[in-house]
């Protein structure tokens, strides 16, 4: 059974909806034209203290479970979901790897800025030829003194311009596969490592995505996260973590959808349409309990891999569903380009390919059901 969100959690989730309200709904539109997040606003949320979410206060966190940051980003994503995405990223899959896998030296000097809303984090793993086959990335590192150097290139990285540290990952030998893959903590101003081309996407529009280039990047040995050859267990823990947020982006977006088919609907009243709401609204509350098993799950202590999969399959999937009968519900209004359906559905329809494919979830839980 799923625990009901305690007051803590609550008050997170108000706090986010109260900013959604106040700032970023009146925005959303224009940040869909225009692609891009205004730097007043990036500021509120850095204020806001969700950047601290999930971090002990000695690292000037706010502490915060699972199922509290779950609420922020629900909150967040039915207003504008590039806005979640990017709190998504900071949090679950570049400050809280510290958190897990970093030194006491780390912490102090990288997860103190993060953590107050100074810096903002990013992540990058995948390439352009490595997606889902992560084991496989071609981005190499070699020793130089008391430094690594990186050479390679990563493509579709959130926050990859903006953010301050990302935490990146390159591998000694090809041939050794995931035994050859570490993990690294880059700085912005990092000689040789920069943001590529900006890249145009049908949907999170305003959620910047870049290329990265690392050219004899150094980094400090300091900087390495976790030891040599344990790079991609880290990249999968954090991606496990990061599935939770993003099922909760996807049901923030799924939410949108709904209510956008609600004020549809009631300005058709018939039985066939109230007949659709029905069906999303079933479907939203199913999400729902399944995001929140996955966050309780996670913040239980105990495995919590499979109910994170299934929560970001089918919270993708249901946001995909609820927003296109959305569009069919205003017909051809709703099909107009910047209409509220049209860019809730190009939104929703990211979703299945992000933070792992909708075939990746579904490999990850059937060889846990069924075996390999």
């Amino acid at each position: 059974m799923v625990r009901e969100p305690d007051a803590e959690a609550l008050g997170w989730r108000q706090r986010a909806r109260s900013l959604a309200d106040e700032v970023i709904r009146p925005a959303a539109a224009a940040i869909d034209r225009d692609d891009r997040l205004p730097e007043s606003l990036v500021d509120r949320l850095k204020s806001s203290g969700f950047f601290g979410l999930g971090i002990p206060p000695e690292w000037d966190g706010r502490d915060g479970s699972t199922a509290a940051i779950s609420g922020v980003l629900e909150e967040l994503a039915a207003a504008s979901p590039a806005v979640a995405v990017l709190l998504s990223v900071h949090l679950s899959v570049c400050a809280h790897p510290i958190l897990a896998h970093g030194t006491s030296e780390q912490k102090e000097r990288l997860l103190r800025p993060l953590a107050a809303g100074r810096w903002l984090g990013a992540f990058a793993l995948t390439e352009s030829s490595a997606g889902s086959d992560a084991a496989h990335i071609g981005a190499r590192y070699r020793r130089d003194g008391d430094s690594f150097v990186l050479n390679g290139a990563k493509m579709f990285i959130t926050n990859g311009a903006r953010a301050d540290l990302v935490l990146g990952f390159a591998t000694h030998d090809t041939n050794l596969g995931s035994h050859g893959i570490s993990a690294f903590l880059i700085q912005k101003g990092t000689p040789g490592a920069s943001s590529a081309q900006k890249l145009d996407k049908l949907g999170l529009r305003g959620s910047e995505t870049n290329e990265l280039v690392f050219q004899d990047a150094k980094v400090p040995s300091n900087n390495l996260l976790g030891a040599e050859g344990q790079g991609l267990r880290i990249a999968l823990s954090a991606l496990t973590a990061g599935r939770v947020g993003i099922a909760s982006c996807a049901l923030g977006v799924a939410r949108a959808a709904l209510e956008t088919m609600q004020a549809g609907a009631a300005a058709s009243p018939t039985d066939a349409r109230r007949g659709d709401v029905a069906r999303a609204f079933t479907t939203y509350r199913a999400a729902s309990a399944l995001v929140a098993e996955a966050a309780a799950a996670k913040d239980s202590g105990g495995p919590y891999e499979d109910v994170a999969s299934a929560a970001k399959l089918f919270a993708s999937e249901a946001a995909v569903s609820i927003a296109s009968h959305a569009v069919d519900v205003w017909g051809p209004a709703g099909a107009r380009a910047g209409a509220p359906a049209e860019r809730i559905l190009r939104d929703a329809r990211v979703f299945p390919i992000v933070e792992g494919t909708t075939e990746i979830q579904e490999l990850i839980l059937g060889r846990a059901l069924v075996g390999r």
